[in-house]
């Protein structure tokens, strides 16, 4: 039997977050902040780990979830000291960048989809159809703006002027969040923030990413063969793993999909 040394010094830990999914708050995606809290905050609390990783396969989706997980991972990253290294596979796009950016260092595989430095409101309209088969929409408001863009009325250019108006200032908090993050790494490229997406090398060449790598070999190059992977990510309930909620998250899924139909994965 082998006699534990107390005095032996313990290979380095390195906390991994996975972050697969669309972004969306309550039940409508994977990944939210009130879902992620207590994951992201036991990553970089459990022990000392040497830095955290982040494991991220995400097409994105709500712009306020992005900011406040990022957030998150910030805050804990300044107050521990813990370096954060994010690592995308298929994805990391929209929201899922704003993600990435919140790291120290962002690797991606050479055939990885990043960026999508943008914004998107998409919906549809029925008022014709309606209109056809003779239904007649009844809308009734205190205040002029209360059915702002409703998809069963014709579209109204002031309400699509409104709209624009807000998707602009998101827009510019995310530029804002890229340059920040990013700084001088970014290249001078006309297209960075026009919802342009790159693949691995070109992500690189205009400083989305720092280089092509994968997590384990990267990881153990920088702390040695002996890294031990303590692995974080979110667990489905006892109802979901059940089928209590297929419907919502066979809505849900359809919905995913769609979002990364849009980087044709």
């Amino acid at each position: 039997m082998k006699r534990l040394n107390p005095f032996a010094k313990k290979p380095p830990v390195v906390a991994v977050i996975r972050l697969q999914g669309a972004i969306a708050a309550g039940t409508r995606g994977q990944l939210n902040d009130a879902t992620l809290a207590p994951v992201i905050e036991k990553a970089f609390s459990k022990g000392k780990p040497a830095a955290v990783a982040l494991e991220i396969n995400s097409p994105g989706g709500s712009p306020v979830q992005s900011a406040l997980i990022g957030s998150r991972i910030r805050r804990l990253a300044e107050e521990k000291g813990i370096p954060v290294i994010a690592f995308v596979e298929d994805v990391a796009a929209s929201g899922g960048y704003w993600l990435a950016a919140a790291a120290d260092e962002i690797y991606a595989d050479d055939s990885s989809v990043v960026g999508s430095i943008g914004v998107i409101s998409a919906g549809f309209g029925a008022n014709v159809f309606l209109s056809r088969q003779g239904f007649e929409r009844r809308v009734h408001t205190a205040g002029k703006s209360k059915s702002m863009m409703d998809p069963f009325r014709p579209e109204k250019p002031e309400d699509v002027a409104r709209l624009k108006q807000m998707l602009e200032q998101i827009h510019e908090n995310f530029i804002e969040h890229v340059k920040t993050r990013r700084g001088s790494k970014l290249a001078d490229e006309p297209d960075l923030y026009t919802g342009e997406i790159w693949i691995g090398r070109k992500a690189k060449e205009v400083g989305l990413i720092d280089e092509i790598g994968h997590l384990v070999p990267v990881l153990k190059t920088r702390f040695g063969e002996k890294v031990k992977f303590r692995r974080y990510g979110v667990k489905r309930s006892v109802l979901q793993r059940f089928g209590a909620t297929l419907a919502q998250d066979a809505l849900a899924g359809i919905e995913e999909r769609a979002e990364f139909a849009r980087f044709g994965l």
